[in-house]
């Protein structure tokens, strides 16, 4: 389940090797897979082509393109209140490890469970949080990836501070 209550930095320090949270269920449905392909310009029929898939692929469906299962961990992260409270800013760091592990099929439910590897200090109020992200397929045995996520946070300071 997302927190109730977002962390501080302090409380987000203290909570390293731990489960943060999980996200609720999301349906990857074909019109979202569309929008991807639509935006990135990967229209690969594996994706986007009902009929085709049906007949050709041995999933008998289209499945979401891995890259769209990646971004959605971004906003995943935004409703499970996982970052601290007093942010002023993150941004996207980079992905120490990524492995997609198993298709998501059109119309399959995903969520995103997240433990909290590291927090490094990176000046004052910067800290680069290092969290392992691990999607599930709603039925399925294997997850659809596994991503070591990198974020620079940044703490908002009182004025006068």
């Amino acid at each position: 389940m997302p927190r109730e209550v977002a962390p501080t930095f302090d409380e987000l320090r203290g909570l390293i090797g731990q489960e943060l949270a999980v996200s609720d269920w999301v349906t990857v449905d074909q019109a979202r897979i569309d929008q991807f392909a639509e935006c990135t310009g990967d229209r690969q029929w594996i994706h986007v082509d009902v009929e085709l898939a049906r007949r050709r692929s041995p999933l008998r469906t289209t499945i979401a393109h891995g890259y769209l299962s990646l971004s959605l961990i971004g906003s995943f992260i935004q409703e499970m209140r996982i970052l601290p409270e007093n942010t002023q800013g993150a941004f996207n760091y980079g992905i120490d490890h990524v492995r997609f592990t198993a298709p998501v099929r059109s119309g399959a439910r995903v969520r995103l469970r997240t433990t909290l590897l590291s927090m490094e200090d990176r000046g004052p109020g910067q800290y680069l949080m290092k969290a392992s992200n691990t999607m599930e397929i709603e039925g399925e045995d294997r997850p659809a990836l596994v991503a070591h996520t990198l974020v620079m946070l940044y703490e908002r300071r009182r004025r006068g501070a």
